[in-house]
């Protein structure tokens, strides 16, 4: 009879600027690749990883989720800070525990927060890798609030996200369900979360808001484009570095 093997749920923060992103590649700069080289050299075997979801190259995470598949005795403390050990500068595993073999860090999310950071003028020099300088455009928060509320709901995406190739097939209906704008001083933060997201959807989103913003769009014209189905030179893809997955949300109880 075949021994059970243990699941492992980590919870991981990274600094993307470094990384080619969080799915592997093949010159082995993704974060997942140096996560399995850390599990290989505690283990001294390949562990599979599987991630919530991809963030792209600059791309930063406060809250990215993976799992795998191997038996320790040794406790979940232990574990982490064994792969906090191992890992490159710039990633920081927060938290690990056992979960049930139904639990699937991607298959099992139903949705995702992300954070885009801005700030007004430039931002300070330790902000720089995690935030977007506006520096002289203007920002009409009113109107980037009315342009907003064209997002939320069920809508196919197609015009705000890239395609990955022609091989690359996903559905482009995505339910969005909150698209928040946080104004404190210089500072302006979008909260988006829905369902899922497109290849470079969250930044193209964030990217045409800013634009209305600085009064290059009308707010009405985010509708427009989005009905449209259709990518166009309109729509702009904020830079990276200014956006972050804070976190996946999960069903409450996964056996």
């Amino acid at each position: 009879m075949t021994e059970a093997v243990q699941r492992w749920r980590c919870d991981c923060a990274y600094d993307g600027t470094e990384f080619s992103g969080w799915q592997k590649q093949p010159d082995g700069t993704a974060v997942q690749d140096h996560i399995d080289k850390a599990l290989y050299e505690i283990f001294h075997r390949p562990v599979k990883t599987v991630g919530a979801g991809r963030t792209d190259a600059g791309v930063h995470a406060r809250g990215q989720v993976f799992h795998f598949d191997k038996n320790w005795e040794h406790g979940e403390k232990s574990l982490l800070m064994a792969i906090r050990s191992h890992v490159p500068k710039g990633i920081s595993p927060r938290k690990i525990r056992k979960v049930g073999p139904g639990f699937h860090a991607h298959l099992s999310a139903r949705g995702k927060q992300y954070l885009y950071r801005a700030v007004k003028g430039w931002a300070m020099p330790q902000d720089e890798r995690f935030t977007l300088s506006l520096k002289k455009r203007r920002m009409s928060l009113v109107e980037i609030g009315q342009a907003s509320q064209f997002f939320l709901g069920r809508h196919d995406f197609s015009a705000f996200s890239v395609s990955r190739g022609k091989d690359a097939t996903e559905n482009p209906n995505k339910h969005v369900w909150a698209v928040d704008l946080r104004s404190r001083g210089e500072r302006i933060d979008f909260i988006i979360e829905g369902s899922g997201f497109l290849y470079k959807m969250v930044r193209s989103m964030v990217g045409a808001l800013l634009d209305v913003g600085a009064g290059k769009l009308a707010p009405d014209e985010i509708e427009k484009i989005l009905s449209s189905r259709q990518r166009t030179e309109a729509v702009v893809s904020a830079p990276a570095h200014g956006l972050s997955l804070e976190k996946v949300f999960y069903r409450r109880k996964v056996k």
